[in-house]
């Protein structure tokens, strides 16, 4: 990966984040939640980031906002990688869903609807894809307790 495609694509991009920085060798942009669908379209079209690698959250218990939501892209172009962080406070968790701009955003903000509590606005189907319906609360939340036992689900037949 070179160096040149990075300083290029953080001159592009930096302007409309929050802050910038290479990371590991990955563009990484803090933005703001509601510049996330204009950022991703825009890496899409314009710089030809065609795969959508990875929907995550990161919580961070005691801070304001409390979770981070994390969207990894790649350009099979370029052959590079750029990661976007957007906070998003406790009371309402919740970005704009991709999945108009890359289908497998679909499978992979379901699961981390399922481990973060975070919901995707215009995902038509945030139903549980990891966890069972009916289970109770958010595991990879630190506040979770890691003793809960979950009610028990009758099977379906």
């Amino acid at each position: 990966m070179s160096q040149a495609i990075l300083d290029e694509l953080m001159g592009i991009l930096a302007g409309g984040a929050k802050a910038a920085s290479i990371s590991h060798g990955v563009l990484a942009l803090e933005i703001e939640p509601a510049a996330l669908l204009a950022t991703a379209k825009r890496l899409r079209d314009e710089l030809g980031f065609d795969l959508l690698l990875d929907v995550t959250a990161v919580d961070w218990l005691g801070q304001t906002p409390r979770f981070e939501v994390v969207h990894h892209f790649y350009s099979t172009a370029r052959l590079v990688r750029v990661r976007l962080k957007a906070r998003v406070p406790e009371e309402d968790p919740a970005v704009e869903s991709l999945v108009g701009l890359y289908g497998s955003a679909r499978y992979m903000e379901r699961e981390c609807h399922d481990m973060y509590g975070i919901a995707f606005r215009g995902n038509p189907d945030l139903r549980p894809i990891l966890l069972y319906e009916g289970f109770v609360g958010h595991p990879l939340r630190k506040d979770y307790p890691k003793d809960r036992e979950q009610p028990l689900v009758p099977y379906r037949r």
